[in-house]
């Protein structure tokens, strides 16, 4: 286990907490102690055989699970190499080139960092390669996640919003980071990043261009001329950067160099001002020229942004009449004479209205209401079916002097 967990499988931070677990205790011994894999009834799981009222603990039964999911989803065919040649379960964890990554939050680094590549390391199998730690969300400037208070985060609920999923695939990778570090949601933040950022610099390259390659161009790309295309290379130069911050998980980092690259597009747009341009006679040339430059920018920036933002990169592609595309695709340009479709809006803005609903605390359930009508004042007669007859002008004045006495 010092040998895996010290061989770069988990980040630094994550490390030191395992070190402290795993270093000896006064005995020689590591501190952690055994690991109990049994539970005793009630529980839910897998009975073990012979042993009535014992459960196996769910965390020691969940790789198991996994790899048996796995395995069904081969054995239904699914299972294709690269190429596309059908593959067993058995050959896809043989081949050495079959790479085992986890995702998980920091509350169960104990499971995935120690007891189950210690299982499956025992049992003959296949560690990971990488086990990667986030940090909690907490919601509106670290408050807590509570759904009485109607502070969590509910994705069911933000989907029966209508609101779109690639919002907050957009958010999230904007704050995370490589490190096992808590990220907030902030409402306010949330609506800029996504109308000023992800709407307002991204999608807007595209529907300030291909207006006027549809109209006055019938829908085809023109030449790029030298300004142009040294906007593409600045733009086809960051694909390393972009592809190791990848790797580093560093989406945060992606999110930040993608949106300066906006910047630089945008700025190229508003120096030449298309708009303008399709005014003035003897123009047309350069018109096609900038819009064309715009569109090439805008799929490249597709590109980059395509393992956040897969739907959008779908419609994209479906509007620039291409199949989908990798990084490598960076490279090739459309070209001169590429066909593309008819722009439609590829993304609608964050409301108001439906973050102040996704936050909206939940309306009492039923059994809370009916126990607060059991609580309420009866209004119901008295035992005996008479009403409680009022109290005596007397006896209201004795007990207003006791309390006078006693304050």
């Amino acid at each position: 286990m010092r040998e895996w967990t010290t061989s770069g499988a988990v980040q630094p931070e994550v490390l030191n907490k395992i070190t402290e677990w795993i270093a000896p205790g006064e005995d020689g011994k590591p501190k952690m102690g055994d690991w109990d894999i049994s539970r005793d009834a009630p529980y839910f799981g897998i009975e073990i055989p012979d042993a009535p009222g014992k459960y196996f603990y769910v965390w020691l039964d969940a790789p198991i699970g996994y790899l048996a999911s796995l395995k069904n989803l081969f054995d239904k065919g699914a299972g294709k190499t690269a190429s596309g040649q059908p593959q067993s379960y058995e050959q896809f964890i043989a081949d050495p080139a079959t790479e085992q990554y986890h995702f998980i939050g920091k509350d169960i680094i104990t499971f995935h960092t120690l007891f189950w590549p210690a299982m499956l390391k025992f049992s003959g199998r296949k560690v990971p390669d990488k086990v990667f730690v986030h940090g909690f969300l907490t919601v509106n400037n670290g408050e807590k996640m509570s759904k009485s208070r109607g502070t969590g985060l509910d994705p069911l609920k933000y989907l029966s919003l209508k609101m779109n999923p690639e919002w907050l695939r957009y958010y999230l990778a904007a704050k995370l980071s490589g490190r096992n570090e808590d990220i907030d949601f902030n409402a306010d933040d949330f609506m800029a990043r996504v109308n000023a950022d992800l709407i307002g610099k991204y999608v807007n390259i595209a529907s300030r261009a291909a207006g006027f390659i549809s109209k006055k161009f019938g829908g085809r790309l023109g030449a790029i001329s030298p300004d142009g295309d040294q906007l593409l290379t600045h733009l086809r130069d960051a694909l390393p950067q972009i592809t190791e911050l990848y790797a580093e998980r560093e989406t945060g980092k992606v999110v930040r160099e993608v949106m300066a690259l906006c910047d630089r597009v945008n700025g190229y747009v508003d120096a030449n001002k298309p708009w303008e341009l399709a005014k003035k006679e003897g123009m047309e040339g350069r018109l096609h020229d900038v819009c064309s430059t715009s569109i090439e920018a805008f799929r490249i920036l597709t590109i980059y942004l395509k393992p956040i933002l897969p739907k959008l990169a779908a419609d994209v592609a479906f509007f620039l009449m291409v199949p989908p595309e990798s990084f490598d695709d960076v490279k090739t340009p459309l070209g001169e004479g590429a066909q593309i479709g008819e722009y439609q809006h590829l993304m609608q803005r964050v409301d108001v209205k439906q973050l102040d609903a996704l936050f909206e605390p939940p309306a009492p359930a039923p059994q809370a209401l009916a126990a607060m009508k059991t609580e309420a004042p009866s209004t119901t007669p008295a035992p005996g079916g008479e009403p409680l007859a009022p109290p005596s002008p007397s006896t209201t004045s004795s007990r207003s002097t006791c309390a006078s006495r006693r304050s």
